[in-house]
């Protein structure tokens, strides 16, 4: 197998990581920081933490190639990600001993990259604070994760550290159509529109669904994007509020739902996600609307527990029958 034919067989995600720091579609304020400590010398330990697909790992994997050579990187940089055993055996063990040797032929410091770290045990993050404060004259962490929340205080206190938010669309659109152009993918622009809602900020979701829908319909529309994830499309969603809104024979529209979220395989979930960003923009009472709200919320709960979906799913036609009930008896005392 050559190299085009490797390269040509790789997911679109790891074909398109950005392999230098202004190929980052995002985040400048960030990378112009780092650019500025490595430019000095004085790169400090960092912690990257944020949602998935912002960014994180291409930033610091591009800061590497950009420090050390091809040939320097496997002896300079130790990549630990979740799929690493990551208990204190392996801080003791494979972290310790990197980190306190230095490397005959190549001055300056060495980069331990450990991806996902709130996947670490608390007596591993603990142990980790020593190694980080004896070793900085020859080594730098950069700690990755997606919940600060579960990264030792001592830790978080040791770093430099850096959010990455959600990706903005226009951020998103300009990488999108280059691809998309490499690619020759034939792509509308409610199939962009689509791939940008449901990504919710995430790089990597864009490229696999993009992907995906590509390799599976060769032609990337609306209709083909919410298909191709299992996501209800915007007509299911019209018809579905449609049911609710106007037909009274409870048991008629119960069906009506039930069939279409059987025939076409959707989740009670998304349906919910859906509805809610439509009814806000429905014109009712206020007191309707924050009542069937949180009657939604409540749903989205017990759903979440793992309640029955044909229950939830009565549970939201009564929700719709008791509002339609309540702006009934409203209308009638203003009368």
């Amino acid at each position: 197998m050559t190299v085009g034919e490797v390269s040509k067989n790789l997911p679109w995600v790891e074909k398109y990581r950005p392999s230098k720091l202004e190929d980052l579609v995002s985040h400048d304020d960030i990378i112009q920081t780092i650019s500025q400590f490595m430019k000095e010398n004085q790169l400090p330990h960092l912690l990257f933490y944020g949602p998935p697909g912002t960014g994180k790992t291409s930033t610091i994997l591009a800061c590497a190639r950009q420090m050390y050579t091809p040939q320097q990187f496997n002896s300079m940089v130790l990549e630990l990600n979740a799929s690493d055993d990551r208990g204190i055996g392996i801080v003791r063990g494979q972290i310790l001993s990197f980190a306190s040797t230095r490397t005959i032929f190549k001055a300056g410091t060495k980069l331990i990259i450990l991806d996902e770290a709130d996947a670490m045990t608390n007596d591993a993050q603990n142990a980790l604070r020593r190694i980080i404060e004896k070793y900085t004259e020859n080594v730098r962490f950069c700690i990755i994760c997606n919940y600060l929340g579960k990264i030792i205080p001592a830790l978080q206190s040791r770093c430099t550290r850096f959010r990455f938010a959600p990706l903005q669309h226009t951020q998103i659109v300009p990488r999108l159509k280059e691809i998309v152009e490499k690619e020759n993918v034939k792509i509308t622009e409610d199939g962009m529109k689509a791939l940008l809602t449901l990504s919710g900020g995430d790089m990597r979701k864009v490229l696999n669904t993009l992907q995906s829908t590509w390799l599976a319909y060769r032609d990337v529309t609306e209709d083909n994007v919410y298909t191709c994830v299992g996501h209800p499309l915007r007509s299911d969603i019209n018809f579905i509020l449609n049911c609710l809104l106007n037909e009274n024979d409870f048991a008629a529209c119960f069906k009506k739902i039930q069939d279409l979220k059987i025939a076409k395989g959707l989740a009670l979930g998304d349906i919910l996600t859906e509805i809610h960003t439509i009814i806000q923009r429905v014109k009712f009472p206020p007191a309707v609307l924050i009542e069937l709200v949180i009657k939604m919320a409540d749903s989205e709960v017990r759903l979440a527990s793992g309640c029955s979906e044909r229950i939830e799913l009565a549970a939201l036609l009564a929700a719709f029958q008791l509002c339609k009930d309540q702006i009934d008896v409203e209308a009638l005392s203003s009368q």
